[in-house]
């Protein structure tokens, strides 16, 4: 077997690194097993591995359908490479593997007035009175302001949560409408657009509510967003996502209990992005390198998003 073929092919599907390193694993682990050349695999032969791994090794149904995947993908590359003229996964798959409910998905109507909710309970009518001095209220307003426009951008670019913290103030185009988001690993640099109903927050925290927050720096900063790090006095991605973004997710699921975390904002966001403008476009709108990625946001394939979405960080 030729492993660097193999995960390239991987890698060319848009699977992770790790997904590439277990499915290597377990065609090798399949190959031990079966003593057989892959030109001269069949069927029976697949369907006695599936069985002998339930029987001998214990695995749950779930798990052997995730051998199977594995499988069909390196018969696929084969026959593509032209090493093989059949797949003997075809047409096969694992009885009981029950489907996950896909969470609800958000049209854009539906983030619109969820987040006016949100605006409404958390910034315009929220209860400070806990707060017994006002040098304490006037600070709370400031980062639920902060919070606010955090909660329209997440709403409406479907970007994630980690790259709300790499946006910088040069990010910003009020004069086209624009907002640059910075990619990383994973994700492609873009430029969104915005709303006509996002300049106005957008105005008020440039001019008023971010140079009041920057009075409480100890440093200048060129970030839109101040404070994200420092509320929770930590510095990495993960302690920031449990010290800003938590309760922010928390604040939503208190209005729709239907909401499960930002990343199921992100995948309503794509959906309507390749329904309305298709997989070319939808994969430039989110950062996607591989239109395979994209592909996972098709009507066709959204049980699958699920898992994605509870895979990721649960504030992603």
């Amino acid at each position: 077997m030729n492993k660097k073929n193999f995960i390239n092919y991987l890698e060319g599907k848009g699977l992770a690194p790790l997904t590439q390193k277990q499915y290597f694993l377990v065609v090798s682990v399949f190959f031990k097993w079966a003593k057989t050349p892959a030109e001269q695999v069949t069927k029976p032969d697949i369907l006695r591995y599936l069985e002998y791994i339930k029987k001998r090794r214990g695995l749950q149904n779930v798990t052997r359908q995730n051998h199977l995947i594995a499988l069909n993908h390196y018969f696929t590359h084969l026959c593509k490479e032209g090493e093989t003229d059949k797949n003997p996964c075809n047409f096969l798959k694992i009885r009981g593997t029950n489907k996950k409910r896909l969470h609800k998905i958000y049209t854009p109507e539906e983030l619109e007035t969820l987040f006016d909710n949100y605006y409404q309970l958390f910034v315009r009518s929220y209860d400070d009175s806990r707060h017994r001095h006002e040098a304490q209220r006037h600070y709370s307003r400031l980062y639920r302001e902060r919070n606010a426009l955090i909660i329209s951008i997440l709403f409406n670019q479907g970007i994630t949560t980690t790259e709300i913290e790499r946006i910088e103030l040069a990010d910003i185009d009020l004069t086209k409408a624009s907002i640059k988001i910075k990619g990383g690993k994973r994700l492609n640099d873009r430029v969104l657009p915005l709303k006509a109903t996002q300049i106005g927050l957008f105005i008020a925290y440039l001019q008023n509510t971010r140079p009041q927050l920057a009075e409480y720096q100890t440093k200048e900063s060129e970030k839109l967003f101040l404070g994200l790090t420092a509320i929770c006095n930590k510095t990495t991605e993960k302690d920031m996502n449990r010290g800003v973004f938590k309760p922010l997710a928390e604040q939503v699921k208190s209005i729709d209990k239907q909401f499960n975390n930002f990343q199921q904002i992100r995948a309503s966001i794509i959906i309507f992005w390749v329904k309305s403008y298709g997989l070319r476009k939808a994969q430039h709108l989110a950062g996607h390198r591989f239109i395979s990625a994209t592909e996972k946001y098709q009507i066709n394939n959204l049980d699958g998003l699920t898992d994605d979405i509870n895979k990721l960080h649960p504030f992603l």
